[in-house]
């Protein structure tokens, strides 16, 4: 018996009757030999974290467009915030850990430079529309490692693309993964409002505060372990209705005093511009899309989708300079 194969019979000698066991994935889209230490969703774990896509998130926004200062989330620190509370959860539940971290360490990787602004700008201009949950699928399926993919598990993907509020994950580590984004982006995106100035703790509604905590650390405590003590031992993953009914509300404000605020907003026309313009000109001008990019439309991918593709993996700093490149005068030396 080889090192997975005695990682896979702990596995299930200790992990709950409801979790997702490595041994029993569905598998991948082509088949491998199997590693002789990792199982399946370590190694799906470790290709999403040496991936060129995961590398890009560092500088890619969360919320705030391109902020003063070194404390604010990234989409980086969101996805690991992410994976921190998606395992603590499902360490205490007794789920698969590795599959859980995939998932949460994959969840974000098609998301668009400038955050959701850059979604919205690609929604508009693509054709078929622009989700990043599922360009984060395509990414895993077909963009990395130069069109070849990571080939991941089945699970793994599917966790990936049923992350959004609507979504309905097969697993419970998908589910927890699920709940764990909806839970970090509204903690940190009120700490880094409070930096900002656009918010302080006094402006929460104590209604909501009084149920979850009056800081980011009481209110991670209060719902982390409402939902642990409310799924386990049961084949669901859920938070008690007064918490569930709390956050909610949390995050409906959020969305109105934050998301849609006109001052951490006041820079997404800009930068859904920018995002159009790239579009246009890449869709005019698709033979100077790098070599991988070009391989995909000789594969038969549409020159709209690749042109999406590239400008979608494109982190903040590198959408603007690319932008500078193509459209701003040069000052003329002699």
């Amino acid at each position: 018996m080889n090192i997975r194969e005695q990682l896979e019979a702990l596995e299930e000698a200790i992990l709950s009757p409801y979790a997702a066991l490595s041994r029993d994935t569905r598998g991948r889209q082509r088949e491998e030999e199997l590693c002789d230490i990792r199982p399946a969703y370590q190694r799906d774990r470790d290709r999403i974290l040496h991936s060129k896509s995961f590398r890009r998130l560092k500088h890619k926004t969360q919320v705030f467009l391109s902020p003063v200062g070194d404390h604010y989330r990234t989409r980086l620190t969101h996805t690991l915030e992410v994976a921190q509370i998606a395992r603590s959860i499902s360490k205490s539940l007794r789920l698969n850990e590795e599959l859980t971290e995939a998932i949460a360490l994959g969840h974000d990787l098609g998301h668009t430079p400038f955050g959701h602004a850059g979604e919205a700008a690609l929604n508009c201009v693509c054709a078929g529309g622009f989700a990043h949950y599922k360009q984060s699928v395509r990414v895993v399926e077909r963009l990395e490692k130069n069109g070849a993919g990571l080939n991941l598990t089945w699970e793994v993907r599917d966790g990936i693309l049923n992350h959004r509020t609507s979504g309905n994950p097969s697993t419970l580590e998908g589910k927890v993964v699920r709940l764990s984004d909806k839970i970090a982006y509204i903690n940190h995106d009120i700490d880094d409002a409070i930096r900002a100035g656009i918010l302080k703790e006094t402006d929460l509604p104590a209604e909501y505060t009084d149920v979850l905590g009056h800081t980011v650390r009481e209110r991670l405590n209060t719902i982390i372990h409402n939902i642990i003590g409310e799924s386990v031992g049961k084949p669901e993953i859920r938070m008690s209705p007064e918490v569930e009914t709390a956050m909610g509300k949390l995050r409906s404000f959020m969305f109105e005093h934050v998301y849609t605020n006109s001052v951490s907003k006041e820079e997404d026309p800009k930068a859904k511009e920018l995002l159009v313009a790239l579009f246009e000109y890449y869709r005019k001008h698709t033979g100077e899309l790098p070599e991988e990019y070009l391989c995909l439309m000789e594969q038969g991918e549409t020159e709209e989708r690749v042109v999406c593709d590239y400008i979608a993996g494109m982190s903040d700093g590198y959408a603007i300079d690319t932008f500078t490149e193509l459209f701003v005068p040069k000052a003329w030396k002699s």
